[in-house]
């Protein structure tokens, strides 16, 4: 199956100050909004995103399981792992980086 990052990506470069490049930290590729780091991606299928501890519990998104980039992430966290495989998934992420450019 190929991957949905390409389609993903093409998406979110219509986010006005939202741009693709590479990671500081981790390697691969980032998103920044206004300069500053609200997201990257472990992989093709899967993004690493700032929402805010409060975001992310009012939406109730959990951590998933077997983990290999965070395994032992903090419930706390403001972070939180996205899967992604369809494009109603593709759909579903770019609302919540919509929504993690808007707590910047």
């Amino acid at each position: 199956m190929a991957s949905p990052k390409p389609a993903l990506l093409a998406e979110l470069e219509k986010i006005e100050g939202l741009s693709a490049q590479p990671s500081r930290v981790a390697g691969g590729t980032a998103l920044f909004f206004r300069s500053k780091e609200i997201a990257h991606f472990h992989h093709d299928r899967e993004l690493d995103l700032r929402l805010t501890k409060k975001v992310i519990k009012e939406l109730g998104l959990v951590h998933p399981q077997r983990s290999t980039a965070h395994p032992k992430r903090a419930a706390s966290s403001q972070w939180i792992e996205i899967r992604y495989e369809s494009p109603s998934d593709v759909a579903q992420v770019v609302e919540l980086v919509r929504l993690a450019a808007a707590q910047v």
